[in-house]
């Protein structure tokens, strides 16, 4: 989803909806968040305008009503804070407000059925969760309601169900209307309702369930010591019995990119992005921005500390990155821990806002008419994966400073999408029957279907050079000479090598060579993003494939796509980049001829 440039930030008091005011806040730059957050702010603001077409509801007296019940009915405990009421922070009443305030209108029922939190250490997870908790044993008028507090393992379960019943002692009218069992510990509260049925609140764990638990709420912390999807997958299945069952998960920062908690996280980054429309899950992500450097910029660290100077003070903080720099084996578990990063990987490479500031449709009739200059990109799958072709058209070719319209086709294999869909955590199912992704029949991307499709395409477009990595060219050339095609396809580098393809006589001495090299052509595609000299035709798997960039560097600070760790297919990105660096390495004065028109043309040069 792109956000529109339109969007309206409303002038709203907290005391008139302190969710949207929170939100507005946020976008106008009052309160400093991470990148993740606004997002997830812009989507609040967003589902207010156009969430009433897709039939949702936004009941904001559920919301305050909510948000006062914590306020008036809950107690903290420990240190400073024992006895004291559960004044929501403002980012606590957001989310509070979020999960119990936006409904399906025609029901009336809860949208959201998933929270996704990660948030620094010491920013009140377990408490928030404790009192989500508290509220869907009493409040939520659900029959018999069974509320876990889940984990991998027993003992962890039972730090956050220690917070639910330290609440309840602290709440005289809480104490009076909840029942323990047992004593140090307690296993259960239990709740007798009005109507008579009882509803109880426990923790479990998935190596103790001996049968299928039936929640109406499970809440899950720490989910990055999670080994694998068990305990949440149980009390999921359970939700069957369920009209709107909560799923609560709160964790900080992981290190392993094959765990739940990485799956979780990336699906909340994408859903907050638009990436992902998924109207049941609501994802609170803190996180720093690209450049921040928390090691010596304080004022960041609020982004992964949004309670900071409530729970969490300036000069706790300032003594753990004080360890950090004083011992390196320590500063991978503060990072992680306090700042939100992940360890074991590094941040998305594109920044969102200026990918998002260069969408838009780009008019391929006007492309032609007007006689652009096109080159393209090509990435060739391997054989169940995605092959993409972006063109690039040279719209200005004043030097340094070109202005640039792309468009990018994605072919893969129909008879494994629905698979990959699932492990790639990608609506892939959707966007091929939207046509941003064109399905294949077969287990394999037949390189002669290929041939066809892109004859087709460049038939119309007639690109100058098509830049390609080296892989599969010479199986599609096979192909092509099949049906009698010719392409001008010219080998593209994917690695730290350089390749020499021409030379300017007319440059500098030391300047003349003209070279293919991918981390020129990175530089120059990331230079037409973030100078706004770049038109690019919207498509969410192209979206996907820039939020999934990850590089990788060399000793002298040169970069290429690291497609091993990258967050998610990146056949797009590497096919843009392709495309970028062989338009902008071809000045005007040496473009060649169009190789249309010569009848010796060769087609890998």
């Amino acid at each position: 989803m792109t956000v529109s440039t339109d969007l309206e930030i409303p002038d709203v008091s907290y005391e008139d909806d302190p969710v949207t005011a929170w939100a507005a806040d946020v976008l106008r730059g009052a309160i400093v968040a991470g990148p993740h957050i606004r997002n997830t702010c812009r989507r609040h603001l967003l589902d207010l305008r156009d969430g009433p077409a897709r039939g949702l509801l936004w009941d904001l007296d559920e919301a305050k009503r909510r948000i006062r019940w914590f306020q008036t009915k809950l107690r903290l405990n420990g240190g400073q804070f024992e006895g004291r009421p559960f004044m929501l922070h403002p980012s606590q009443a957001f989310r509070v407000g979020s999960i119990f305030g936006w409904k399906w209108k025609d029901t009336g029922l809860r949208r959201f059925r998933r929270v996704y939190d990660e948030e620094g250490k010491g920013n009140g997870k377990s408490p928030f969760l404790a009192g989500v908790g508290l509220v869907m044993l009493v409040a939520d008028g659900e029959p018999r309601a069974e509320v876990y507090a889940a984990a991998a393992k027993k003992d962890q379960a039972q730090v956050l169900f220690r917070d639910a019943v330290a609440m309840r002692e602290q709440s005289p009218e809480l104490a009076k209307r909840i029942s323990p069992s047992g004593e140090n510990p307690v296993w259960q509260l239990t709740y007798r309702s009005k109507g008579g049925d009882r509803r109880f609140f426990k923790p479990i764990s998935s190596d103790k369930a001996q049968s299928g638990p039936r929640p109406s709420c499970a809440l899950c912390d720490e989910v990055h010591e999670h080994p694998n999807r068990d305990t949440i997958d149980m009390l999921e299945r359970g939700f069957k019995f369920r009209e709107q069952p909560l799923l609560v998960m709160a964790t900080n920062s992981g290190s392993d990119r094959t765990s739940i908690c990485w799956e979780e996280h990336q699906h909340a980054v994408n859903v907050a992005d638009g990436i992902t429309q998924d109207d049941t899950t609501f994802s609170f992500v803190c996180s720093l921005d690209e450049g921040d450097d928390w090691e010596n910029d304080p004022s960041c660290w609020v982004k992964a500390n949004p309670l900071l100077g409530v729970t969490v003070t300036t000069e706790y903080l300032q003594g753990v990155v004080d360890q950090a720099r004083m011992m390196p084996g320590k500063r991978n578990g503060i990072a992680r821990l306090h700042f939100c990063e992940w360890t074991q990987s590094v941040n998305a490479a594109i920044r969102r806002e200026a990918w998002a500031a260069c969408q838009k449709p780009v008019d391929l009739e006007a492309m032609i008419e007007g006689g652009y200059p096109c080159y393209g990109g090509l990435d060739l799958s391997r054989t169940r994966d995605f092959t993409a072709l972006t063109l690039t058209w040279v719209l200005d070719d004043t030097k340094d400073a070109e202005k640039l319209a792309s468009k990018t086709w994605f072919w893969t294999p129909a008879d494994t999408l629905a698979d990959r869909a699932g492990t790639d955590q990608a609506p892939y199912l959707v966007w091929e029957r939207q046509g941003h992704i064109e399905a294949v029949p077969g287990q394999r991307l037949k390189y002669a279907w290929l041939a066809d499709a892109l004859m087709k395409i460049c038939a119309r477009f007639a690109p100058l050079e098509i830049a390609a990595d080296q892989y599969g060219l010479e199986r599609l050339a096979e192909h092509l000479t099949d049906i009698g095609a010719v392409l001008p396809l010219t080998v593209h580098p994917q690695g730290f090598q350089k390749r020499v393809i021409d030379r300017d006589k007319g440059a500098p001495e030391g300047e003349q060579e003209i070279y293919l090299w991918m981390p020129h052509s990175i530089n120059m595609l990331e230079n037409a993003l973030y100078e706004q000299r770049m038109q690019i035709d919207p498509n969410p798997m192209l979206d996907f494939c820039a939020a999934s960039v990850v590089y990788a560097e060399n000793r002298t600070g040169h970069r290429m796509f690291d497609k091993e760790n990258a967050f998610g297919r990146i056949d797009g990105m590497v096919s843009k980049a392709m495309s970028v660096g062989i338009a902008l390495c071809r000045t005007p004065a040496a473009a060649p001829a169009s190789p249309w028109d010569d009848p010796n043309f060769s087609l890998v040069n």
